[in-house]
């Protein structure tokens, strides 16, 4: 996949070094993850830099599609234990848990509250559409941020883990939610619970992603999907899943007076008017709303 000059989040980290790498190819802004030394682990800071660049790219009127994906042979393999925020206090010298005390363990709600929550709400709230292109593993907060995503590919040699269970946990980031939505409640508790390994081919039958392609396929079929929604009528796309996921908690009638309320707001867009004037003119039509 080949894209604008690739940049750091921050301009005074060399992009090599920077944990998350900007690039653009027309109007879609891809985010690459780039620890690939740590099978791109979140780190606060990484956490961090993601947030600031889903914000610009929500901001720049320029942008009409987000590309996300990771850098080396893995989308991102969760949270990264060795992070100061969330590592329980070990022996300074030897690396190892004091064998007098106990180990001082620290708050992942409040890791959750700083970090996760705020990143998860700014990807549902998106005001451009995302894609996904899950290359190798994506685990535990790492899987649930990639299928927070409008839409997920994956490469066939990828797999998604609820790895949260093997360490004492929940599924965080969005997992709860996400999951007995996508796939319902008997194999979100079975992923949850078990927290074995899906493959991608598994994903998409279970309707956990939108595609499984081959490896090498991947970055540009993801690419095509980006342009293709691009060109799309943007505000409609996000109009889309805003109704979509709101019908989930809705009962029927009121799922039908929030389509009325959609479209009646989606009337008056330059975009519908657009749209109706090239399909009865036989032409392309060229879409502006966002």
């Amino acid at each position: 996949m080949s894209t604008a000059p690739t940049t750091p989040a921050s301009s005074d980290t060399p992009a090599g070094d920077s944990p998350l790498l900007i690039g653009s190819e027309g109007a879609v802004r891809v985010l690459t993850l780039n620890r690939p030394q740590a099978l791109n682990a979140f780190t606060t800071g990484l956490l961090s830099q993601l947030r600031i660049a889903l914000d610009d790219a929500a901001k720049d009127e320029s942008v009409r599609a987000v590309l996300i994906t990771g850098a080396g042979r893995a989308f991102c393999a969760g949270q990264d234990l060795s992070d100061p925020h969330i590592k329980p206090e070990f022996d300074e010298t030897t690396g190892a848990v004091d064998p007098h005390r106990k180990p001082k363990a620290k708050d992942i709600g409040n890791l959750l509250d700083h970090y996760y929550i705020p990143l998860a709400l700014r990807l549902r709230s998106m005001p451009v559409p995302t894609v996904c292109a899950v290359n190798g593993v994506a685990a535990g907060a790492g899987a649930n941020f990639a299928l927070g995503c409008d839409l997920v590919l994956a490469g066939q040699s990828a797999s998604f883990i609820q790895a949260f269970s093997r360490i004492g946990l929940v599924p965080d980031c969005g997992g709860t939610w996400l999951l007995t939505r996508l796939v319902g409640r008997a194999r979100a508790l079975q992923l949850a619970l078990l927290g074995d390994k899906l493959s991608a081919a598994d994903a998409q039958a279970w309707g956990l992603i939108a595609r499984c392609v081959a490896d090498a396929e991947l970055q540009s079929e993801a690419m095509q999907l980006a342009q293709k929604l691009a060109k799309l009528p943007t505000a409609a796309l996000v109009h889309t899943r805003q109704a979509i996921d709101a019908s989930m908690d809705l009962e029927f009638e009121d799922a039908l007076k929030l389509e009325a309320k959609l479209q009646s707001q989606l009337g008056y867009a330059h975009d519908y008017l657009e749209g109706a004037a090239a399909f009865l003119s036989k032409r392309a039509p060229v879409f502006k709303d966002r």
